[in-house]
């Protein structure tokens, strides 16, 4: 059972599992998926200021703080036990592209080269880390929500904002990954 869990689980296994997250919500509350919303429930939570933004009651979306705390823990039982000792599948052509920006590492998700404290201090890994964090936080703001709240919860609501957002993400990790990322990774 534990190698099951291990390896990476199909499309029509996994997709479908998280597909069921939605009616499930919908049934036991009327309850939305998403996790962008968690921190504006944390800021009202912690912050006791005095704006209009985070001034409602945040205690009726606990439930959401705890979905995102099992994520947390889920992800932090999932790396210390559940850990592929292989490296990581990556196809030729795209590790001898990879190659030429210096990155050769695949013992992990993201690679080494890349996300480390001290790649943060260079111009490619402060655009990588802080320029692109803000911007995922801006435009999950701008777009009112997330990928997941988005692409899983408002398409299968049949939400024409969830569509529009879900082809401008798409749009734009396309946009990203074939003619920005090569810029951004040859500095």
């Amino acid at each position: 059972m534990l190698e099951i869990i291990k390896e990476p689980w199909p499309w029509y296994i996994a997709g479908p599992l998280i597909g069921l997250t939605v009616p499930a919500l919908l049934i036991m509350g009327n309850k939305s998926f998403g996790i962008s919303s968690s921190l504006r429930h944390i800021c009202a939570a912690c912050v006791p200021a005095n704006v209009n933004f985070f001034r409602y009651d945040w205690k009726k979306e606990a439930w959401n703080l705890f979905f995102v705390l099992g994520i947390f823990f889920g992800g932090l039982i999932a790396a210390h036990f559940l850990v592929n000792p292989n490296e990581i599948t990556v196809n030729p052509n795209l590790k001898a592209e990879l190659a030429g920006y210096g990155i050769t590492a695949y013992n992990n998700l993201v690679p080494l080269q890349l996300m480390n404290f001290e790649s943060l201090l260079t111009l490619r890994g402060f655009i990588m880390m802080v320029v692109g964090g803000f911007l995922v936080g801006f435009g999950t703001r701008y777009a009112g929500g997330c990928t997941s709240g988005h692409a899983i919860m408002g398409l299968s609501n049949l939400q024409w904002p969830s569509l529009v957002a879900t082809v401008c993400f798409m749009i734009g990790g396309f946009l990203m990954a074939n003619f920005v990322l090569p810029i951004i990774l040859s500095l």
